[in-house]
């Protein structure tokens, strides 16, 4: 029995690392008529993926999912529904009848595909891959159908917050044009922030912003100069009082020079070096330094700040990563051995160094931390 409960858990395991390492678009599914679909079709897409049910509490959910159809197909949005029998019996029939249901009663005219299990030993392997990805991060208990989940659930499984199973009909998962796995939502969310969701990924400029992540790990790989010389056009197009530009900008491709500097802080820090098994250089491994000046008797943060930010949205948008640096700086300012590295630098006497960003091709993918939204509020 141990060993047969061993193996269980070895092949769980391995089917999380599996799915894990894929990628949405090898999947292939099988429509309401039966034939395969891979998800490639979708490729450069937002899709809101959601398992169904048409005799469910949330069933009338159907006609809010046909609006923010109607609303943002045109703009690249497609909503793949996934008809589920596995909680109280509530897709009963056929994937024929289930679909006439849903076009009688609700019109809808996104894809529905045939019907699929999402939990268990006959979960359809594109549920594995997203709940590998996005796990359950527990009900709204603001919310009255919330709570009756949890309690509901409770009963069945005292651990069931811990698992990443699907709960219930309508589950949603959000996943980005490059087929990143963005959000996944309980059946009670507010469709009006998932609407927000939605717009915030069907535009670039929003999806970039959304995307990016602070980047610790880099490649050891040099970004392009063309790359650079771009990036730092877009920063130096960043708004400033006036226009008075009140910045020096000084872009590291010196290898030795970064290097160099490192040595010194290896020689000033081996304790803290030591302890990072992957160190190769103080801003955190970045092949690439951008380096911004502001005047030295202050003044000019805020606008530095604006070129800052366009700075790194440009290099997530080219495929780069990102990490702004304050400790790298406070050690070359305030140590006469990296002296070196500012002279090297050129830095106008009256101008100081502000900030490092650290650039390069990622190595990482982190995720996105939480944001309080209760610190935003909206005075009408």
């Amino acid at each position: 029995m141990k060993r047969n409960s061993l193996i269980t858990c070895i092949m769980l395991v391995f089917g999380v690392l599996s799915a894990a390492a894929q990628d949405i678009y090898n999947f292939t599914v099988k429509n309401d008529e039966g034939q395969d679909v891979s998800l490639s079709e979708y490729r450069g897409k937002v899709l809101l993926i959601v398992n169904t049910a048409t005799r469910c509490g949330f069933t009338p959910q159907y006609k809010e999912l046909e609006a923010l159809y109607e609303k943002y197909s045109s703009q690249g949005l497609e909503i793949l529904d996934f008809p589920c029998n596995q909680f109280g019996q509530q897709a009963p029939g056929t994937i024929a009848e289930i679909h006439q249901f849903c076009t009688a009663n609700f019109n809808i005219r996104f894809p529905q595909f045939d019907k699929i299990d999402v939990n268990g030993d006959n979960e359809a392997p594109l549920y594995t891959f997203l709940k590998a990805k996005k796990g359950f991060a527990g009900f709204d208990q603001s919310n009255q159908m919330g709570q009756r989940l949890d309690e509901m659930m409770k009963r069945q499984d005292p651990d069931y917050a811990s698992k990443s199973s699907i709960k219930w009909n309508f589950t949603k998962f959000l996943v980005s044009r490059d087929g990143r796995v963005i959000k996944r939502y309980e059946p009670m969310d507010d469709m009006a922030a998932i609407e927000a969701d939605i717009l915030l990924e069907l535009n670039p400029v929003t999806s970039c912003i959304m995307a990016r992540r602070s980047i610790r790990k880099y490649l050891d790989r040099a970004v392009e100069h063309e790359k650079l010389e771009a990036i730092v056009r877009c920063g130096i197009n960043a708004p400033s009082g006036v226009n008075r530009q009140p910045w020096v900008i000084r872009v590291v491709e010196d290898a030795k020079l970064i290097a160099d500097v490192t040595e010194v802080y290896k020689r000033e820090n081996p304790e803290q070096v030591s302890r990072d098994p992957n160190f190769k250089n103080m801003f955190r491994n970045a092949p690439n330094l951008i380096c911004v000046c502001t005047p030295a008797k202050g003044g000019g943060e805020v606008d530095a700040g604006l070129l800052g930010e366009n700075i790194m949205l440009a290099a997530q948008a080219m495929g780069l990563g990102t990490c702004c640096l304050g400790g790298p700086v406070r050690f070359i300012n305030g140590n006469a051995n990296a002296k070196f590295f500012l002279d090297k630098l050129e830095i106008p006497s009256d101008f100081k160094l502000n900030y490092i960003i650290a650039i390069g091709y990622p190595d990482e993918q982190p995720e996105a931390k939480p944001r309080d939204a209760s610190k935003v509020k909206f005075i009408r």
